[in-house]
């Protein structure tokens, strides 16, 4: 693991296990009502990025708490991407997801997604870029940190199994998401 990759690992580490408070990953399902209204939850990852490289990401999800513990729950995924470095370096993303969490202590998940990503793919057989679509299951964990009655922080690591350089939008296997919900 490259010295970079180590320095954001051991932080990602270091917030999960220090940031500790008696909070679910998600809030609790209230003891009086089993309603749907109660048991969702929204949320999601928005990211920006402007300058000679433009990039926005907008990833908006909602869960819902199935048991105190366990959460599943659907997202979406939209990027834009403009490199001014190339001729036609425009493109964008998109696509969605299905996940579920189960919370191990009161602040860390465990977590296991799928998700399905539409992108411009360089193929080197026809020397050309193709839209495709990439799958990927992503299995690890992360950690909540509340903040109110309702919401919070997610730090997320997963880990693609089924990662493959030549056909995905990563170009790591790993992807480390920050993002809110409420």
């Amino acid at each position: 693991m490259s010295s970079l990759k180590s320095k954001i690992f051991v932080l990602f580490l270091g917030i999960a296990l220090g940031l500790s408070s008696p909070s679910f990953a998600q809030r609790e399902i209230p003891a009086d009502s089993a309603s749907l209204k109660d048991r969702l939850y929204y949320g999601g990852n928005f990211g920006m990025q402007f300058g000679t490289i433009t990039l926005v990401d907008i990833s908006p999800l909602v869960g819902v708490m199935i048991t105190p513990r366990f959460s599943s729950g659907l997202g979406f995924t939209y990027q834009y991407f403009n490199d001014r470095r190339y001729m036609g370096g425009v493109t964008s993303s998109y696509g969605g997801r299905i996940f579920s969490r189960y919370n191990v202590l009161p602040n860390i998940f465990l977590q296991g997604e799928f998700e399905s990503i539409n992108f411009e793919n360089y193929n080197l057989v026809t020397d050309r870029f193709e839209r495709i679509w990439s799958n990927a299951l992503f299995v690890g964990g992360g950690y909540f940190a509340p903040f109110g009655s309702r919401g919070g922080a997610n730090f997320t690591f997963l880990y693609n199994l089924r990662h493959d350089n030549r056909r995905s939008p990563y170009g790591e296997p790993y992807v480390i998401r920050v993002g809110f919900v409420m």
